[in-house]
């Protein structure tokens, strides 16, 4: 849809802010290894996926079986996680292969005196080497898909009417402050690492494979007949297709 449409050109601009903007403060203030128990941080953020996955799985399960009341269709619905799944263990997988790669050992972080006889990243770091390749931003892919995935499960709300003393209330409730907040998160994170980490090329890539990944589901593959399928809607589908294709 349109403000989603909107919300990718815009994360793509931010990924590339920093390296057009000379003028910018040169320490970072939401640098990672600046916040309190940043290994927690960065624990936190590396495991993006697993985080997204735990709170969507029960918010599609509940809303769209609310909506439906069929389970084939919420389980045909919940297989979109297993999708996101396969495209985070693709994109991260390639990614570490093209590091591995393109990469080589040096001695130390100013990238002086090759060391050829370790061949692999990990070897490298075993025997106090400093392993340099293309690094694409894995944060910057992986907080992109997240982001957009919550977006475009949340549309589901304004579809959803539940009685405000029931349990189900509650319990929906619940997931979208949460889904709310991780989804905050993830977009300041996503500003930190564009603003402060990685050089541009890397960014960019990075947040391209999280754009591809969302638009390939959502926006090509998904509005397909045979596919997870689109959030359910009271209208018709096809209105969301359109919406796609302008």
């Amino acid at each position: 849809n349109k403000f989603n449409n909107c919300r990718a050109w815009w994360l793509t601009l931010v990924t590339a802010s920093r390296d057009l903007s000379p003028d910018m403060v040169s320490s970072p203030p939401c640098s990672l290894s600046s916040l309190p128990l940043s290994s927690s941080v960065r624990y936190f953020v590396k495991m993006a996926w697993a985080w997204t996955f735990c709170l969507l799985l029960p918010f599609i399960a509940l809303t769209n079986y609310h909506l439906t009341g069929k389970a084939g269709l919420v389980l045909r619905r919940l297989s979109t996680l297993l999708v996101g799944t396969a495209i985070w263990y693709i994109c991260t997988s390639i990614f570490s292969n093209i590091e591995h790669y393109t990469g080589s050992c040096y001695q130390s972080p100013a990238l002086e005196g090759v060391r050829k006889e370790h061949q692999s990243k990990q070897q490298c770091h075993q025997e106090g080497g400093f392993w340099h390749g293309f690094d694409i931003s894995g944060h910057s892919f992986l907080l992109t898909f997240c982001a957009l995935m919550i977006v475009e499960e949340m549309s589901v709300l304004h579809e959803v009417k539940t009685d405000r003393s029931h349990c189900l209330h509650t319990a929906i409730t619940t997931l979208v402050v949460a889904l709310g907040i991780l989804t905050f998160i993830w977009v300041l994170m996503f500003l930190c690492t564009a603003v402060y980490f990685h050089n541009l090329s890397q960014k960019v890539f990075g947040t391209l494979f999280g754009l591809l990944g969302w638009y390939g589901t959502y926006g090509f593959w998904y509005p397909k007949a045979f596919s997870p399928g689109l959030p359910p809607q009271s209208c018709s589908l096809n209105l969301k297709q359109d919406s796609y294709k302008k």
